[in-house]
């Protein structure tokens, strides 16, 4: 599962930061922190290691003065954020798992099909859980509804005719009129996330973007994996 961002004031007390600072001492709280939660330590955690190396690189990035590091202590304690449970647009409309740490014990949560961002999930008698839906794949969800990216061959906007799509609900047929001008948007009412409660079923909308016609489509399957982990690796 996929961690959520830290916010800057997250970030500062993970590190034990107050008032202004130099780059130095930034550096000076991070390896004093990493070093107490270091996997390889007798008392490390690797997740707590995760967020600290955010933490550091999140203030890093900062234009503003940053907070000073305030006076060591002696017994070091790592703040951990507020529960959250993200889970993928996938999961949102199908169901599945998460994991989530409240109080240094991670619980595994069921996560029932067509969960709406900013629904909660009741843990037993422990904690109400929020629940955030991050984009994937090109895949996003806003409310109930579900919007899917995808570049075809340019012949089907130039040309027109039936198209077939595999979408994350199932493949969709449309009919496309020629010299279409991108990005064309299709709609599939009734085809977002599953009605839940309280909630009705969304709609699908699915926009279209030319791609090279020379790429086959196995070839930009592989590049389009390519270019979503060099991001996914490049923000870690």
């Amino acid at each position: 599962m996929e961690q959520r961002r830290l916010t800057i004031f997250e970030a500062r007390q993970i590190l034990g930061l107050t008032g202004p600072t130099s780059a130095a001492d930034l550096s000076t709280a991070f390896r004093r922190v990493a070093k107490a939660v270091h996997p390889d330590s007798p008392n490390g955690d690797v997740v707590l290691f995760r967020y600290v190396v955010e933490a550091y690189h999140l203030l890093q990035n900062q234009p503003l003065p940053r907070p000073a590091l305030g006076a060591p202590t002696r017994n070091l304690h790592v703040v951990r954020p507020a529960p959250v449970a993200v889970i993928t647009p996938l999961q949102a409309i199908t169901g599945g798992t998460a994991e989530v740490w409240i109080e240094e014990r991670l619980y595994r949560l069921r996560i029932p099909a067509g969960l709406r961002h900013g629904d909660r999930l009741r843990l037993k008698n422990i904690a109400t859980i929020p629940v955030r839906i991050r984009p994937q794949f090109g895949i996003e969800v806003f409310g109930s509804d579900l919007f899917v990216h995808k570049r075809v061959p340019a012949h089907y906007l130039r040309d027109g005719g039936r198209i077939e799509m595999d979408t994350p609900v199932g493949p969709q047929t449309a009919w496309l009129v020629p010299d279409m001008q991108e990005p064309v948007q299709l709609s599939f009412p009734g085809k977002g996330l599953p009605a839940r409660g309280s909630h009705p079923a969304g709609d699908l909308f699915i926009t279209l973007e030319a791609r090279d016609e020379h790429l086959s489509d196995a070839q930009h399957m592989r590049q389009q994996f390519t270019q979503h982990w060099t991001t996914q690796a490049s923000a870690a």
